[in-house]
């Protein structure tokens, strides 16, 4: 039963993990001269010089993915919180239904942002 509790700590923290670095993360899409992320769009010169540097937020799509994105971590913050106080307060057999419900929701979001950012990218 340790090695479970241990098991679903570590999974709760790799996806945190995972979600900060893919929200921060920055080039995303890099090519012809510029370098694309969730938060600003620069422009580089062939000796990898940053020319200039303006905020990717102008788009609707792009702020509805940036929304998703920041929704998507804080559901899985509340997820990690809430599994951490279940375990010491639910009586021995209890079930994880809260903890599980916000992990839904934060890769319902993921997958959404994921939706809008394909659609996106084929309409570009």
């Amino acid at each position: 039963m340790l090695l479970l509790l241990l098991g679903i700590i570590v999974l709760h923290v790799a996806v945190l993990v995972l979600l900060f670095v893919s929200t921060i993360v920055s080039q995303w899409v890099v090519g012809n001269g510029h370098a694309t992320d969730l938060w600003q769009n620069c422009s580089t010169s062939s000796a990898g010089n940053v020319h200039h540097c303006h905020s990717s937020s102008a788009n609707e799509w792009l702020q509805s993915v940036q929304a998703t994105m920041i929704l998507s971590i804080i559901f899985s913050v509340l997820s990690l919180f809430l599994f951490f106080c279940q375990l010491f307060t639910l009586t021995k057999g209890g079930r994880f239904y809260i903890t599980g419900v916000f992990q839904i929701l934060a890769g319902k979001l993921e997958m959404k942002f994921m939706g809008e950012l394909s659609m996106s990218m084929a309409g570009e």
